[in-house]
């Protein structure tokens, strides 16, 4: 095994560094595995790479967990950038409060997904969506017995598992959404493996449970064989059978999200300077550069100056998810934001800079790093491949920055 991977203390899951970018046959070396099994692994998640390929840091640490790994940040390596890792180890126990629950939704296309939040926020977002099917992560927050809960709708097409990917690397609790007429399908599996790398708790959600061909067992038994097992099946898994349309069992799932929640005890510190990830992004016409955030610790403020990987900006303007122009965003609050000087990228990890000189020194280093690292990458790559390359120009538009990725 690579001396670069640590292994920690009792049964602690191995750290591996991984630069910000890597070639699919370095990051076998570094997992002492065959790199054809490297790209099976991609192939499984969506990602179509050969073994001479180069795939970014965030990829190889999905990559990483499918093999029984962690990636460690780059910043963990030495290397500063765009991620980080939220923890409360550092922070003094008496400045953390309780905060919402993170949750995101997977499974299978068409299984209901988008139908359900539909119902949570009695809004009709299904009709919006392209051929049915969700096109980009949107992020929202309900309020369920006078506590909030925030909501991320991931997309559940093929094309789209790297979003999905993501959403699950941010989430508190996901909920699987299983169509009982269907039952388990490939993306349902590929679902239960990001939750399961992600390391968060698991609740199933069985969706048409009014059609005349649900069958629950069945799904139960295919959910037995992946080993997931529900509540009532020798497990400890909760299941809550649900129909999207007429909102039977809604109010079940959020009251044990509710309770899942209360038992993993989340909490931030709102009173240090905020990070969190980017959901989405996009030029908006009348708006400039918008950026969707989810505050993950401390708390954002109007007039925060964000660092956002190689664009920085002041922030001009807040508003909630619905709308509503706002001052501040406490953790767990997703929050939309106007007046960064280009449009950062999805899943991207914010930081507040104390001054605008700071903040271009950390753009600046960042950039610095990354041609650094593509410098290396490049001479790599040169000495892996032989014959000609053809280079071919593309200019891809989509509706916001996070659909570029899988496209």
């Amino acid at each position: 095994m690579s001396s670069q991977i640590d292994q920690a203390e009792n049964n602690e899951v191995a750290v591996i560094d991984i630069p910000a970018a890597i070639m699919v046959s370095d990051l076998a070396d570094q997992l002492d595995v065959g790199a054809v099994e490297v790209v099976k692994a991609l192939m499984r998640g969506g990602y179509m790479f050969s073994v001479n390929d180069v795939i970014e840091h965030e990829i190889a640490s999905v990559v990483c967990q499918l093999f029984g790994f962690q990636a460690a940040s780059l910043s963990e390596s030495g290397t500063e950038t765009n991620s980080i890792v939220i923890d409360n180890k550092d922070e003094d126990p008496k400045q953390l409060a309780t905060r919402p629950p993170i949750v995101t939704i997977l499974g299978h296309v068409d299984h209901g997904k988008t139908t359900l939040l539909d119902n949570i926020r009695k809004t009709n977002v299904a009709d919006g969506e392209s051929g049915g099917i969700t096109q980009h992560i949107a992020a929202y927050q309900i309020k369920h017995n006078e506590s909030w809960i925030t909501f991320l709708d991931t997309p559940g097409h093929e094309a789209f598992t790297a979003m999905r990917a993501r959403g699950a690397q941010v989430t508190d609790i996901a909920i699987l959404v299983i169509a009982s007429d269907d039952g388990v399908m490939p993306q349902t599996i590929e679902a239960i493996d990001h939750v399961r790398a992600a390391d968060v708790p698991i609740i199933v959600a069985v969706t048409k449970k009014d059609l005349p061909n649900a069958d629950l067992d069945k799904v139960y038994r295919q959910l037995s064989e992946r080993d997931l097992l529900i509540e009532g099946w020798g497990g400890e898994v909760i299941s809550i059978p649900i129909s999207g349309i007429t909102g039977d069992g809604v109010p079940e799932l959020l009251e044990n999200i509710q309770l899942v929640a209360e038992i993993s005890e989340l909490k931030a510190n709102p009173d240090r300077t905020a990070q969190g990830v980017v959901v989405e992004a996009r030029k908006d016409k009348s708006k400039g550069n918008i950026a969707t955030l989810l505050v993950q610790t401390g708390t954002l403020n109007q007039g925060d100056i964000l660092v956002i990987g190689n664009t920085y900006g002041k922030i001009r303007a807040m508003f909630d998810d619905q709308g509503n122009r706002i001052k501040s965003a406490r953790p767990s609050t997703p929050v939309e934001v106007m007046g960064l000087h280009d449009i950062p990228e999805a899943g991207s990890i914010f930081k507040v800079a104390e001054s605008d000189k700071f903040a271009k020194e950390m753009v600046d280093k960042y950039e610095r790093q990354i041609r650094a690292e593509a410098t290396k990458l490049q001479d790599a790559h040169a000495r892996n491949i032989s014959g000609d390359l053809r280079q071919v120009d593309l200019i891809i538009k989509t509706d916001v920055q996070g659909t570029i990725e899988p496209v």
